[in-house]
């Protein structure tokens, strides 16, 4: 069976960094841990929408991240403090889907030099379509550095502002 990961990038898969490769390698459920910092945007517009996704606090401190994989895709939690964000992740249409809370991303995925890097191209609320040019500011890089697997994700709009920034580290072997 190929992984999720595997099956989208094709042979770019292959030209991953070592640790990025690994984190979308294996099947099962795995747990790595790490550091990890978050901010997060204000005012009443980015909060309604950081509880209709689900994003975590913002902060400083540790990171666990649970991936259970099966044929039907990958089921993430990442515990940040005592908050949980949970999604659920599968491919459609050469895309990766992706849903958080009440919303349901596709991203184009793309790897250069290493890094896997994260478009959004549609966006769906509730089941209903929503413009993906609202969405532009929205992205995923997944890199390796120092020997560590990186992360740095962001969600911004264009009226509420920064929903979310989180980056940081994992150990993976």
């Amino acid at each position: 069976m190929t992984t999720l990961f595997a099956g989208l990038l094709g042979s770019a898969f292959g030209t991953l960094a070592p640790r990025v490769r690994a984190l979308h390698l294996r099947e099962g459920a795995r747990r790595y841990r790490g550091e990890v910092d978050v901010e997060r945007g204000r005012g009443w517009l980015a909060a309604l929408c950081i509880r209709a996704t689900r994003l975590p606090p913002a902060g400083r401190g540790p990171i666990e991240v649970e991936i259970v994989a099966d044929a039907n895709g990958e089921r993430w939690t990442r515990h940040i403090c005592s908050h949980a964000m949970r999604s659920r992740l599968w491919a459609a249409d050469g895309l990766l889907r992706e849903r958080l809370g009440l919303v349901t991303f596709a991203f184009a995925l793309s790897a250069q030099e290493g890094v896997i890097e994260w478009r959004v191209v549609r966006v769906h609320a509730l089941g209903l379509p929503l413009p993906a040019r609202w969405f532009s500011a929205v992205a995923a890089r997944e890199s390796e550095e120092d020997g560590r697997y990186r992360f740095d994700v962001q969600a911004a709009l264009p009226i509420a502002g920064l929903l979310v920034r989180y980056r940081g580290w994992l150990d993976v072997d």
